[in-house]
């Protein structure tokens, strides 16, 4: 009887500190540079078409995001002056949640 306390004890510890985070249901684009900032020819109204990489992967903006202003002035910044973000994308939408910068190593 005490071996399944503990077993219990152990499952709620770990189900409980386990969180719901929003960045895990993103996936990271580390130092990355925006390479075009453009509407997107489809929906215009509701969102900006961003492309990340050399080989650019296409990605979006939605427009009727809280954060949209500093999120496109960030890949505004980032497709200028060439600097490189860490860039968190939803996962299974390709939308663009989080842009942050890159600390330095100083």
């Amino acid at each position: 009887m005490k071996v399944w306390t503990y077993l219990l004890l152990i499952l709620f510890m770990i189900t409980s500190c386990s969180g719901s985070s929003s960045s895990q249901n993103l996936t990271w684009y580390n130092h990355s540079v925006i390479t075009n900032v453009a509407e997107d020819p489809e929906k215009p109204e509701e969102f900006t078409r961003v492309s990340i990489g050399i080989s650019p992967q296409i990605f979006y903006l939605s427009k009727k995001a809280d954060d949209y202003k500093t999120l496109l002035e960030k890949t505004s910044q980032s497709h200028k002056k060439g600097k490189a973000y860490h860039i968190g994308i939803e996962k299974n939408t390709n939308i663009i949640k989080q842009i942050n910068e890159i600390p330095s190593t100083k």
